[in-house]
Protein backbone atom coordinates (compact mmCIF):
# COMPACT_ATOMS: atom_id res chain seq x y z
CA UNK A 1 0.00 0.00 0.00
CA UNK A 2 2.82 2.10 0.78
CA UNK A 3 4.41 1.46 -2.67
CA UNK A 4 1.21 2.24 -4.51
CA UNK A 5 0.69 5.45 -2.82
CA UNK A 6 4.90 6.44 -3.52
CA UNK A 7 4.65 5.53 -6.85
CA UNK A 8 1.66 8.01 -7.39
CA UNK A 9 3.19 10.21 -5.75
CA UNK A 10 6.25 10.31 -7.90
CA UNK A 11 3.68 10.47 -10.74
CA UNK A 12 2.35 13.33 -9.68
CA UNK A 13 5.84 15.36 -8.65
CA UNK A 14 7.02 15.07 -11.77
CA UNK A 15 9.50 18.61 -12.99
CA UNK A 16 6.71 19.06 -16.19
CA UNK A 17 3.57 19.05 -13.17
CA UNK A 18 5.41 21.18 -11.12
CA UNK A 19 7.02 23.79 -13.50
CA UNK A 20 3.36 23.88 -15.30
CA UNK A 21 1.49 23.95 -11.71
CA UNK A 22 4.02 26.93 -10.66
CA UNK A 23 3.03 28.79 -14.49
CA UNK A 24 -0.83 27.90 -14.09
CA UNK A 25 -0.87 29.28 -10.49
CA UNK A 26 1.08 32.59 -11.57
CA UNK A 27 -1.07 33.00 -14.18
CA UNK A 28 -4.23 32.85 -12.48
CA UNK A 29 -2.80 35.59 -10.29
CA UNK A 30 -2.07 37.95 -13.21
CA UNK A 31 -5.25 37.29 -14.47
CA UNK A 32 -6.99 38.27 -11.46
CA UNK A 33 -4.99 41.43 -11.37
CA UNK A 34 -5.55 42.29 -14.80
CA UNK A 35 -9.23 41.91 -14.15
CA UNK A 36 -9.52 43.68 -11.03
CA UNK A 37 -6.75 46.20 -10.79
CA UNK A 38 -7.05 47.49 -14.81
CA UNK A 39 -4.76 46.77 -17.79
CA UNK A 40 -2.31 49.48 -16.41
CA UNK A 41 -1.39 47.28 -13.46
CA UNK A 42 0.10 44.64 -15.32
CA UNK A 43 1.44 46.31 -18.85
CA UNK A 44 3.18 48.78 -20.34
CA UNK A 45 1.09 49.85 -22.80
CA UNK A 46 0.24 53.78 -23.59
CA UNK A 47 -1.78 55.75 -25.93
CA UNK A 48 1.71 55.62 -28.10
CA UNK A 49 1.49 51.88 -28.12
CA UNK A 50 -2.08 50.65 -27.51
CA UNK A 51 -0.47 47.04 -28.96
CA UNK A 52 1.91 45.31 -27.11
CA UNK A 53 2.77 41.87 -26.52
CA UNK A 54 -0.90 40.52 -26.28
CA UNK A 55 -1.43 41.54 -29.63
CA UNK A 56 1.47 40.96 -31.01
CA UNK A 57 2.46 37.44 -29.86
CA UNK A 58 -0.81 35.86 -28.80
CA UNK A 59 -2.35 36.98 -31.65
CA UNK A 60 -0.37 37.42 -34.61
CA UNK A 61 2.17 34.69 -33.86
CA UNK A 62 -0.96 32.57 -32.77
CA UNK A 63 -2.74 33.07 -35.91
CA UNK A 64 0.11 32.48 -38.14
CA UNK A 65 1.22 29.03 -36.24
CA UNK A 66 -2.54 27.68 -36.04
CA UNK A 67 -1.86 27.67 -40.27
CA UNK A 68 -1.30 24.28 -40.07
CA UNK A 69 -5.01 23.48 -39.77
CA UNK A 70 -5.97 24.58 -43.08
CA UNK A 71 -2.95 23.43 -44.90
CA UNK A 72 -2.59 19.94 -43.53
CA UNK A 73 -6.65 19.47 -44.32
CA UNK A 74 -6.46 21.02 -47.74
CA UNK A 75 -2.90 18.80 -48.52
CA UNK A 76 -5.60 15.95 -47.91
CA UNK A 77 -9.10 16.50 -48.84
CA UNK A 78 -9.02 18.98 -51.76
CA UNK A 79 -5.53 17.92 -53.24
CA UNK A 80 -6.13 14.47 -52.65
CA UNK A 81 -2.74 13.40 -50.80
CA UNK A 82 -3.80 10.83 -48.41
CA UNK A 83 -0.20 10.27 -47.42
CA UNK A 84 -0.83 12.96 -44.98
CA UNK A 85 -4.05 12.10 -43.27
CA UNK A 86 -2.36 10.82 -40.24
CA UNK A 87 -1.00 14.66 -39.45
CA UNK A 88 -4.54 16.28 -40.48
CA UNK A 89 -5.95 15.49 -36.73
CA UNK A 90 -2.74 16.72 -34.77
CA UNK A 91 -2.97 19.45 -37.24
CA UNK A 92 -6.83 20.39 -36.67
CA UNK A 93 -6.48 19.63 -32.54
CA UNK A 94 -3.01 22.65 -32.70
CA UNK A 95 -5.32 24.94 -34.85
CA UNK A 96 -7.90 24.99 -33.14
CA UNK A 97 -6.26 25.27 -29.66
CA UNK A 98 -4.26 28.02 -31.45
CA UNK A 99 -7.68 29.86 -32.48
CA UNK A 100 -8.80 29.37 -28.83
CA UNK A 101 -6.00 30.90 -26.91
CA UNK A 102 -6.17 34.01 -29.49
CA UNK A 103 -9.64 34.41 -28.38
CA UNK A 104 -8.66 34.12 -24.27
CA UNK A 105 -5.67 36.43 -24.84
CA UNK A 106 -8.20 38.84 -26.36
CA UNK A 107 -10.08 38.87 -23.46
CA UNK A 108 -6.79 39.95 -21.54
CA UNK A 109 -6.26 42.70 -24.36
CA UNK A 110 -9.82 44.21 -24.28
CA UNK A 111 -10.77 43.64 -20.65
CA UNK A 112 -14.12 42.97 -21.28
CA UNK A 113 -14.85 39.75 -22.22
CA UNK A 114 -18.61 39.70 -22.23
CA UNK A 115 -18.28 42.59 -25.04
CA UNK A 116 -15.71 40.60 -27.52
CA UNK A 117 -19.66 39.03 -28.96
CA UNK A 118 -20.95 42.52 -29.48
CA UNK A 119 -18.87 44.24 -32.96
CA UNK A 120 -20.55 40.31 -34.71
CA UNK A 121 -24.01 40.13 -33.23
CA UNK A 122 -25.20 43.42 -31.87
CA UNK A 123 -23.49 46.47 -33.84
CA UNK A 124 -21.49 45.36 -37.14
CA UNK A 125 -18.76 48.16 -38.00
CA UNK A 126 -18.88 46.60 -41.67
CA UNK A 127 -16.51 49.13 -43.14
CA UNK A 128 -14.00 48.26 -40.37
CA UNK A 129 -11.20 45.73 -41.27
CA UNK A 130 -10.76 44.55 -37.80
CA UNK A 131 -14.61 43.45 -38.10
CA UNK A 132 -13.82 41.10 -41.04
CA UNK A 133 -10.92 39.76 -39.25
CA UNK A 134 -12.95 39.09 -36.26
CA UNK A 135 -15.65 37.57 -37.93
CA UNK A 136 -13.39 35.34 -40.32
CA UNK A 137 -11.83 34.50 -36.88
CA UNK A 138 -15.12 33.39 -35.07
CA UNK A 139 -16.42 31.48 -38.35
CA UNK A 140 -12.97 29.57 -38.91
CA UNK A 141 -12.72 28.93 -35.15
CA UNK A 142 -16.46 27.27 -35.30
CA UNK A 143 -15.12 25.48 -38.33
CA UNK A 144 -12.02 23.73 -36.29
CA UNK A 145 -14.18 23.27 -33.65
CA UNK A 146 -16.47 20.99 -36.23
CA UNK A 147 -13.54 19.55 -37.75
CA UNK A 148 -12.08 18.31 -34.57
CA UNK A 149 -15.68 17.16 -33.00
CA UNK A 150 -15.05 13.33 -34.70
CA UNK A 151 -12.56 12.73 -32.44
CA UNK A 152 -14.50 13.67 -29.48
CA UNK A 153 -17.47 11.86 -30.74
CA UNK A 154 -15.23 8.24 -31.62
CA UNK A 155 -14.50 8.83 -27.57
CA UNK A 156 -18.26 9.14 -26.68
CA UNK A 157 -19.11 6.39 -28.73
CA UNK A 158 -22.03 8.59 -30.87
CA UNK A 159 -21.08 6.65 -33.72
CA UNK A 160 -24.26 8.45 -36.03
CA UNK A 161 -23.37 12.20 -35.38
CA UNK A 162 -19.51 11.32 -35.70
CA UNK A 163 -20.70 9.84 -39.43
CA UNK A 164 -22.70 12.99 -40.09
CA UNK A 165 -19.77 14.93 -39.28
CA UNK A 166 -17.58 13.29 -41.24
CA UNK A 167 -19.87 13.81 -44.36
CA UNK A 168 -19.41 17.66 -43.91
CA UNK A 169 -15.09 16.91 -44.00
CA UNK A 170 -14.64 18.60 -47.88
CA UNK A 171 -17.42 21.45 -46.85
CA UNK A 172 -15.62 22.38 -44.16
CA UNK A 173 -11.91 21.81 -45.47
CA UNK A 174 -13.21 24.31 -48.24
CA UNK A 175 -14.86 26.78 -46.12
CA UNK A 176 -11.78 26.45 -43.60
CA UNK A 177 -9.40 28.42 -46.38
CA UNK A 178 -11.38 30.49 -47.68
CA UNK A 179 -11.73 32.28 -44.14
CA UNK A 180 -7.77 31.58 -43.44
CA UNK A 181 -7.14 33.34 -46.59
CA UNK A 182 -9.01 36.62 -45.64
CA UNK A 183 -8.28 36.70 -41.89
CA UNK A 184 -4.46 35.50 -42.83
CA UNK A 185 -3.80 38.65 -44.95
CA UNK A 186 -6.27 41.61 -43.12
CA UNK A 187 -3.91 40.64 -40.36
CA UNK A 188 -1.33 42.34 -43.02
CA UNK A 189 -3.26 44.87 -43.42
CA UNK A 190 -4.26 46.21 -40.58
CA UNK A 191 -0.31 47.76 -40.18
CA UNK A 192 -1.02 49.41 -43.50
CA UNK A 193 -2.77 52.29 -41.59
CA UNK A 194 0.40 53.40 -39.73
CA UNK A 195 2.79 54.18 -42.32
CA UNK A 196 4.18 56.77 -40.16
CA UNK A 197 4.66 54.44 -37.09
CA UNK A 198 5.86 51.14 -38.68
CA UNK A 199 9.82 50.94 -40.15
CA UNK A 200 9.55 51.44 -44.45
CA UNK A 201 11.38 48.32 -44.02
CA UNK A 202 8.70 46.48 -42.42
CA UNK A 203 5.77 48.74 -43.90
CA UNK A 204 4.58 47.71 -47.74
CA UNK A 205 2.03 47.52 -49.83
CA UNK A 206 2.54 43.68 -49.90
CA UNK A 207 1.94 43.45 -46.25
CA UNK A 208 -1.31 41.31 -47.05
CA UNK A 209 0.48 39.03 -49.26
CA UNK A 210 3.28 38.68 -46.96
CA UNK A 211 0.90 37.62 -44.03
CA UNK A 212 -0.89 34.99 -45.92
CA UNK A 213 2.21 33.33 -47.90
CA UNK A 214 4.26 33.27 -44.37
CA UNK A 215 1.36 31.29 -42.57
CA UNK A 216 1.23 28.64 -45.45
CA UNK A 217 5.29 27.59 -44.58
CA UNK A 218 4.27 28.46 -40.53
CA UNK A 219 1.73 26.27 -40.79
CA UNK A 220 4.23 23.69 -42.43
CA UNK A 221 6.45 23.72 -40.19
CA UNK A 222 4.01 24.00 -37.33
CA UNK A 223 3.09 20.36 -38.19
CA UNK A 224 6.71 19.07 -38.54
CA UNK A 225 7.31 20.77 -35.03
CA UNK A 226 4.72 19.63 -33.29
CA UNK A 227 4.83 16.28 -34.46
CA UNK A 228 8.55 16.22 -33.30
CA UNK A 229 7.61 17.14 -30.09
CA UNK A 230 4.52 14.49 -29.79
CA UNK A 231 6.37 11.37 -31.03
CA UNK A 232 9.33 12.23 -28.15
CA UNK A 233 6.95 13.13 -25.69
CA UNK A 234 3.77 11.14 -26.42
CA UNK A 235 5.27 8.19 -28.54
CA UNK A 236 3.42 5.43 -26.79
CA UNK A 237 0.02 7.08 -27.69
CA UNK A 238 0.34 6.76 -31.09
CA UNK A 239 -0.27 3.98 -33.69
CA UNK A 240 1.98 2.07 -36.38
CA UNK A 241 0.60 4.22 -39.10
CA UNK A 242 1.18 7.74 -37.80
CA UNK A 243 4.60 6.32 -36.36
CA UNK A 244 5.20 4.85 -40.36
CA UNK A 245 3.47 7.89 -41.96
CA UNK A 246 5.59 10.48 -39.73
CA UNK A 247 8.31 11.01 -42.08
CA UNK A 248 6.89 11.11 -45.12
CA UNK A 249 4.97 14.12 -43.98
CA UNK A 250 7.90 16.06 -42.68
CA UNK A 251 9.64 15.38 -46.12
CA UNK A 252 6.26 16.07 -48.01
CA UNK A 253 5.91 19.54 -45.82
CA UNK A 254 9.52 20.15 -45.81
CA UNK A 255 9.72 20.19 -49.71
CA UNK A 256 6.61 22.38 -50.30
CA UNK A 257 7.44 24.90 -47.68
CA UNK A 258 11.33 25.22 -49.18
CA UNK A 259 9.36 26.09 -52.62
CA UNK A 260 7.27 28.65 -50.35
CA UNK A 261 9.45 30.28 -48.84
CA UNK A 262 11.93 30.71 -51.79
CA UNK A 263 8.70 32.58 -53.67
CA UNK A 264 8.43 34.79 -50.18
CA UNK A 265 11.70 36.11 -50.39
CA UNK A 266 11.13 36.93 -54.03
CA UNK A 267 8.18 38.72 -52.99
CA UNK A 268 9.89 40.57 -50.46
CA UNK A 269 13.26 41.42 -53.24
CA UNK A 270 9.97 42.74 -55.02
CA UNK A 271 8.21 44.83 -52.52
CA UNK A 272 12.12 46.31 -51.58
CA UNK A 273 12.73 47.00 -55.37
CA UNK A 274 9.39 48.91 -56.14
CA UNK A 275 9.92 50.74 -52.86
CA UNK A 276 13.23 52.20 -53.37
CA UNK A 277 14.51 50.78 -49.94
CA UNK A 278 17.79 49.34 -50.85
CA UNK A 279 19.92 52.30 -49.02
CA UNK A 280 17.98 51.19 -45.88
CA UNK A 281 18.97 47.84 -45.89
CA UNK A 282 23.24 49.37 -45.15
CA UNK A 283 21.83 51.19 -42.23
CA UNK A 284 21.04 49.54 -38.31
CA UNK A 285 17.27 48.57 -38.73
CA UNK A 286 18.40 47.12 -42.52
CA UNK A 287 20.70 44.60 -40.54
CA UNK A 288 18.30 44.05 -38.36
CA UNK A 289 15.85 43.02 -41.49
CA UNK A 290 18.58 41.08 -43.16
CA UNK A 291 19.02 39.26 -40.24
CA UNK A 292 14.72 38.35 -40.47
CA UNK A 293 15.12 37.73 -43.88
CA UNK A 294 18.35 36.08 -44.46
CA UNK A 295 18.86 34.11 -41.28
CA UNK A 296 15.14 32.96 -40.17
CA UNK A 297 13.71 32.51 -43.75
CA UNK A 298 16.30 32.16 -46.52
CA UNK A 299 18.55 30.19 -44.13
CA UNK A 300 15.77 27.36 -42.95
CA UNK A 301 14.21 27.73 -46.40
CA UNK A 302 17.77 26.50 -47.40
CA UNK A 303 18.13 23.88 -44.81
CA UNK A 304 14.68 22.47 -45.62
CA UNK A 305 16.06 21.68 -49.41
CA UNK A 306 18.87 19.81 -48.18
CA UNK A 307 16.61 17.92 -45.78
CA UNK A 308 14.78 16.98 -48.50
CA UNK A 309 17.38 15.95 -51.06
CA UNK A 310 19.39 13.88 -48.19
CA UNK A 311 16.15 12.80 -46.97
CA UNK A 312 17.31 13.62 -43.39
CA UNK A 313 15.09 14.08 -40.60
CA UNK A 314 17.00 16.11 -38.39
CA UNK A 315 17.71 19.08 -40.66
CA UNK A 316 13.83 18.92 -41.30
CA UNK A 317 13.02 19.09 -37.68
CA UNK A 318 15.49 21.86 -37.09
CA UNK A 319 14.51 23.83 -40.38
CA UNK A 320 10.74 23.28 -38.96
CA UNK A 321 12.15 24.98 -35.31
CA UNK A 322 14.14 27.79 -36.66
CA UNK A 323 10.85 28.96 -38.95
CA UNK A 324 8.87 28.67 -35.65
CA UNK A 325 11.12 31.10 -34.72
CA UNK A 326 11.15 33.33 -37.62
CA UNK A 327 7.98 33.60 -37.90
CA UNK A 328 7.44 35.03 -34.23
CA UNK A 329 10.26 37.34 -35.09
CA UNK A 330 9.06 38.72 -37.91
CA UNK A 331 5.27 39.29 -36.18
CA UNK A 332 7.05 40.77 -33.34
CA UNK A 333 8.92 42.91 -35.87
CA UNK A 334 6.18 44.49 -37.51
CA UNK A 335 3.95 45.02 -33.85
CA UNK A 336 6.73 45.68 -31.46
CA UNK A 337 10.26 46.16 -32.59
CA UNK A 338 10.06 47.93 -35.79
CA UNK A 339 6.72 49.69 -34.83
CA UNK A 340 7.00 53.37 -33.62
CA UNK A 341 10.44 53.06 -34.54
CA UNK A 342 11.13 56.42 -34.14
CA UNK A 343 10.48 57.13 -30.65
CA UNK A 344 13.66 57.77 -28.22
CA UNK A 345 14.39 54.92 -26.20
CA UNK A 346 12.80 55.71 -23.18
CA UNK A 347 9.63 55.86 -25.04
CA UNK A 348 9.87 52.76 -26.71
CA UNK A 349 7.30 50.13 -25.14
CA UNK A 350 9.13 47.07 -23.42
CA UNK A 351 6.63 44.53 -22.06
CA UNK A 352 6.30 43.99 -18.83
CA UNK A 353 7.15 40.68 -16.99
CA UNK A 354 3.85 40.05 -16.04
CA UNK A 355 2.71 40.81 -19.61
CA UNK A 356 5.38 37.90 -20.44
CA UNK A 357 4.43 35.95 -17.88
CA UNK A 358 0.94 35.87 -19.00
CA UNK A 359 1.38 34.98 -22.74
CA UNK A 360 3.60 32.18 -20.69
CA UNK A 361 0.55 30.83 -18.83
CA UNK A 362 -1.31 30.72 -21.79
CA UNK A 363 0.93 28.69 -23.99
CA UNK A 364 1.23 26.67 -21.18
CA UNK A 365 -2.42 26.13 -20.99
CA UNK A 366 -2.72 25.23 -24.67
CA UNK A 367 -0.01 22.52 -23.70
CA UNK A 368 -1.39 21.05 -20.85
CA UNK A 369 -5.07 21.29 -22.77
CA UNK A 370 -3.24 19.66 -25.29
CA UNK A 371 -1.33 17.17 -24.03
CA UNK A 372 -4.92 16.00 -22.20
CA UNK A 373 -7.00 15.74 -25.29
CA UNK A 374 -3.84 13.20 -27.03
CA UNK A 375 -4.11 10.82 -24.61
CA UNK A 376 -7.60 10.16 -24.14
CA UNK A 377 -9.21 10.66 -27.53
CA UNK A 378 -8.05 9.23 -30.69
CA UNK A 379 -6.11 11.79 -31.90
CA UNK A 380 -2.44 10.55 -32.20
CA UNK A 381 -4.21 6.43 -33.25
CA UNK A 382 -6.99 5.58 -34.91
CA UNK A 383 -10.13 4.57 -32.82
CA UNK A 384 -10.50 0.71 -33.27
CA UNK A 385 -13.92 0.96 -34.12
CA UNK A 386 -12.57 3.56 -36.80
CA UNK A 387 -10.05 2.17 -38.15
CA UNK A 388 -9.34 1.86 -42.32
CA UNK A 389 -10.21 -2.15 -42.02
CA UNK A 390 -13.27 -1.26 -40.25
CA UNK A 391 -16.37 -2.55 -41.23
CA UNK A 392 -17.84 1.02 -39.53
CA UNK A 393 -15.14 2.98 -41.45
CA UNK A 394 -15.87 0.90 -44.63
CA UNK A 395 -19.74 2.08 -44.52
CA UNK A 396 -18.97 6.15 -44.21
Amino acid sequence: MTDNGTHADRKWWTPFNVIVGIILATGAVLTVMRFTQGIGAVTNLDNNNAWGLWIGFDLLCGVALAAGGYVTSAACYIFGLKRYHSAVRPAILTAFLGYALVVLALHYDVGRPWRLPYPIFVSQGTSSLLFEVGLCVFLYLTVLFIEFTPAAFEWLGLKKIRALVVKLTLILTIFGVVLSTLHQSSLGALFMIAPSKLHPLWYSGYLPVYFFISSMFAGMSMVIFESTLAHRYLSRHMDDTHHREAPGVALGFAKAAAFVMAGYLGIKLIGIAIDDHWRLLATGWGMWYLVEVIGFVAFPALLFAMGVREKNLKFVRWAAAWTVLGIVLNRLNISVIAFNYHLPSHERYVPSLMEIGTSVFIVTLGIVIYRFITTRMPILHEHPDYSAHSPEQKRI
